[in-house]
């Protein structure tokens, strides 16, 4: 999809024809609200999406697909949304990690101990904890078998 200020001049990337093959393959996709070439006129935000959508929105703003790919899930669709992200939040979710939204953390400066304004945007809590993630087996108990005929 399209990206603006790209340092190499191009401003489409396309999903790899590999990569799409075995998403498609997975999900069956009858839908892709980015779609290149677009069509004159075509919008994939106004637009009703189909059962199942493959979605590689503009790297420039992702917020307003982010909405329209909830709305589609929220009405039983499914959605397959592509985006890049930073390797590290790759790492967390392979550790287990439990992720909270802190929401637009308010941090105290150092000078004063005051407050600011926030960023703007919210925070995310990873949590590695090994005592989330053990089971304790001493709750299960093995279900009692009838062998008598």
């Amino acid at each position: 999809m399209p990206y603006e200020g790209a340092k190499d001049g191009k401003h489409y990337w396309l999903t790899p024809p590999d990569l799409m093959e075995r998403l498609q393959k997975e999900f069956k996709f009858d839908f892709d609200p980015c779609p290149y070439p677009k069509p004159d006129e075509f919008d994939g935000l106004l637009v009703e999406w189909g059962n199942s959508n493959y979605v590689n929105p503009p790297f420039n703003g992702p917020t307003k697909w982010v909405r329209k790919a909830l709305e589609e899930y929220k009405k039983g669709k499914r959605v397959v949304f592509v985006f890049p992200i930073d390797k590290w939040i790759h790492w967390m979710i392979k550790e287990n990690a439990e992720i909270r939204n802190l929401g637009d953390v308010k941090w105290h400066s150092t000078e004063d101990g005051r407050a600011g304004k926030g960023t703007g945007r919210h925070i995310a809590c990873f949590i590695l904890d090994h005592k989330k993630i053990i089971i304790d087996i001493t709750f299960f108990k093995p279900p009692t078998i009838d062998l008598a005929i």
